[in-house]
């Protein structure tokens, strides 16, 4: 099992990455939302400039914002930077597309672009602008050769996915898979299905220690004594438990979706605020602070049940167990996403009391 750090791309937060390289984390996956950080690309270059073996690449790019060329151009560029440790997460964006009005991409339409972009991710022709009614014109980088790109050092494509059909494109497509943190092996077991029901749709064939996956949350580990919800826990995970509130919301207000059960004590409460922002800037309330700081307002929405939800928050003891028996089920590594402002003493306390116990 790998530890690795999900960071919100912040372009003079580039010492955070330094500093988890030096704590012992395996992998820093800038994240890509364009009306809420900085650019990822940007930021990884910089990444790539001050650090020597942590692994970097985007957290994920979203395929909805850049088209296959671009973003499969984009990290080429960082591969050239950081040769041998860059890699290619991808998926169709919902917080990125729902903070600017707009849904993900869609399922097809993620398929076929996976399906150009991942040719390209190794130096290949690939056919760019594929529709239902147009077979589309063969692309690739013409120039890559001289330096401007990099393909000879393997870019693994991990493709995000937290349900049956997303899933299925991990495996239809990907080198791996960023998932939803699966609270046991049940869970894992549930995923890999989706995974290689896709892969096996598509006549392919993936060995569970070759294809890699990742599951983001963030953790903290507890005192002596201390609450699950107790006021540093809230501090260290708040954001993310947070985060998991605005999914749900969006979820009801796009699909119709209802909650899930651990949200039951604060909804009523929940909603009733969301509904007294005017409907046309709705999308932009959401998800204020999203991952970084939990507003003023929502505080009270961060309790006990959401934590445990969302966060893996435990003694040494409860959560090695946890990642133990994840591990056994085949995740490769967790990627901790903490608030900004304790961004640091979440890493540190996790690389002395987690990392140097993982087998």
């Amino acid at each position: 099992m790998e530890l690795g750090i999900c960071v919100a791309s912040h372009i003079s937060d580039i010492n955070y990455v330094v500093r988890a390289e030096a704590l012992g984390y395996s992998h820093a996956w800038m994240a890509d939302s364009q009306m809420l950080w900085s650019d990822c690309y940007a930021t990884l270059a910089l990444v790539a400039s001050k650090t020597n073996s942590i692994k970097i690449g985007t957290g994920v790019a979203v395929s909805s914002t850049r088209p296959a060329p671009v973003n499969a151009a984009g990290i080429a560029t960082i591969n050239a930077i950081a040769p041998g440790r860059t890699f290619f997460g991808v998926g169709a964006g919902n917080t990125a597309m729902r903070v600017m009005g707009q849904p993900p991409q869609r399922i097809k339409d993620f398929d076929r672009y996976l399906a150009e972009v991942a040719p390209l991710l190794q130096g290949q022709e690939a056919m760019n602008g594929v529709t239902e009614s147009h077979s589309g014109v063969p692309i690739r980088h013409i120039m890559s050769d001289k330096g401007f790109v990099n393909f000879d050092d393997k870019i693994p494509m991990y493709v995000s996915g937290f349900g049956p059909r997303s899933l299925g494109l991990a495996g239809k497509h990907g080198d791996g898979a960023v998932l939803a943190f699966a609270a046991n092996s049940g869970g894992m077991e549930a995923m890999w299905s989706m995974i290689e029901k896709g892969a096996q749709d598509a006549g392919r064939k993936i060995a569970r220690d070759k294809f890699y996956t990742s599951a983001l949350t963030t953790m903290v580990v507890l005192d002596e004594g201390e609450a699950v919800d107790s006021e540093r826990v809230k501090h260290e995970c708040g954001a993310f438990a947070m985060a998991a509130v605005h999914y749900a919301y969006d979820q009801l207000r796009n699909f119709g979706h209802q909650p899930p059960n651990y949200l039951a004590g604060i909804w009523p409460e929940y909603t009733a605020m969301m509904a007294q922002v005017p409907e046309d800037r709705r999308h932009q309330r959401i998800h204020a602070g999203h991952n970084c700081w939990v507003l003023p307002e929502e505080e009270k929405f961060v309790t006990k049940e959401v934590i445990q939800a969302s966060c893996l928050v435990g003694t040494q003891d409860q959560i090695l167990g946890q990642l133990d028996e994840l591990d056994r089920a085949g995740l490769d590594q967790v990627m901790l996403l903490p608030p900004f402002d304790p961004r640091f003493e979440v890493i540190e306390r996790v690389a002395r009391d987690i990392i140097p116990q993982l087998r």
